[in-house]
């Protein structure tokens, strides 16, 4: 089954909401997000920083996700980390990397052929 695809006004929209919520759940500090969800909003404005080609640097792409300066919102919102907070968050980060490499193998393995083509393995004429 295909995944369906969405079109970039519905994605713009569902990212906006996005933003206001997480602007909105300053009780969620960014150590639970990458423990849990494996990204946090640096994350996700370092991804807005990335896909705008150049136009917005990170301080900007998140002064834009956290609706303020990221200091300001550290300042604001921000609690010490636990050992468990950090714990879990290494946890997380690690299975980040493997599901990256994870998918570099498969695009690797799909990009060459499982065997050489017949040219290199018959014998010339």
């Amino acid at each position: 089954m295909t995944v369906p695809q969405i079109d970039d006004a519905v994605a713009a929209a569902a990212f906006r909401r996005l933003l206001d919520h997480l602007r909105l759940r300053t009780d969620v500090q960014n150590v639970d997000l990458m423990g849990h969800g494996g990204f946090c909003r640096n994350c996700l404005a370092d991804w807005v920083s990335e896909a705008s080609g150049g136009t917005m640097d990170k301080a900007t792409a998140r002064h834009a996700v956290y609706g303020m300066t990221a200091d300001a919102w550290k300042a604001r919102h921000q609690n010490e980390a636990t050992p468990e907070q950090l714990k879990r968050m290494e946890e997380s980060v690690a299975k980040n990397k493997a599901a990256q490499e994870a998918a570099l193998d498969e695009a690797l393995d799909e990009s060459f052929p499982a065997s050489d083509p017949p040219a290199m393995t018959e014998p010339s004429r």
